[in-house]
């Protein structure tokens, strides 16, 4: 990866590749960018040095009066989502506000962290949310094959814990998988293959970033 930090992109669905192995892989096509660098910020002015990217195009009307006048005072598209990436000051002074980054930042074989919204399941039991394997289906259980069994205590101390595994809304979390592999490049289209499945439906909202604890494979 030729740049020190991530870029925003947009899952766009799974297809399969095959490795020069010969081998089958499954991939996830991700566009990546165009993103475009619509504010820098320094340890003089702000007290850290980050970047911040602005990721699809978004209609004027729809852009409420002090975002427009941001994106105005730059000359830039109102963009809708941004985001802070911290970078080192020498990599700061290698963008510029309005610079635009593209796929090219990537290269096959980079190692990346993909992070983005889970999609939502509702509210679910305990055997489709945690992976609880239910009661027996005979010798007496009587109405509570899909329960999780018993909650808390009689005496001490008496109540439910914090933190039980319980009930409830299902999904819609933000997650991140390490250490996945750029499969392919097209620069021309601004998309990506990325290895194996990654968070989110279609059109999901990603955040790309190098890889912080790479593994030899």
């Amino acid at each position: 990866m030729t740049a020190d930090f991530g870029l925003l992109g947009k899952k766009i669905g799974m297809t399969q590749v095959f490795n020069p192995d010969g081998a089958l892989v499954g991939v996830t096509a991700v566009e990546v960018g165009p993103c475009v660098v619509v504010q820098k910020k320094t340890e003089e002015t702000d007290g850290y040095t980050a970047v911040q990217l602005g990721f699809d195009d978004k209609p004027e009307r729809k852009t409420n009066h002090p975002m427009a006048g941001k994106f105005k005072k730059v000359d830039i598209a109102p963009k809708r989502h941004l985001q802070e990436f911290r970078i080192s000051s020498e990599v700061a002074g290698k963008l510029e506000v309005g610079q635009v980054l593209n796929a090219d930042v990537f290269s096959v074989g980079d190692k990346i962290d993909v992070s983005g919204l889970s999609k939502g399941k509702g509210f679910t039991g305990v055997m489709k949310r945690y992976g609880y394997h239910g009661a027996k289906a005979t010798h007496g259980v009587h109405e509570c094959f899909r329960h999780g069994g018993s909650l808390g205590q009689n005496m001490t101390p008496g109540r439910v814990m914090k933190g039980k595994k319980m009930a409830g809304h299902h999904g819609n979390k933000r997650i991140t998988i390490q250490n996945l592999e750029v499969m392919r490049v097209f620069t021309e289209d601004n998309i990506i293959f990325i290895r194996g499945p990654i968070p989110g439906g279609h059109k999901t909202l990603l955040t790309i970033r190098p890889a912080v604890k790479k593994t030899a494979k």
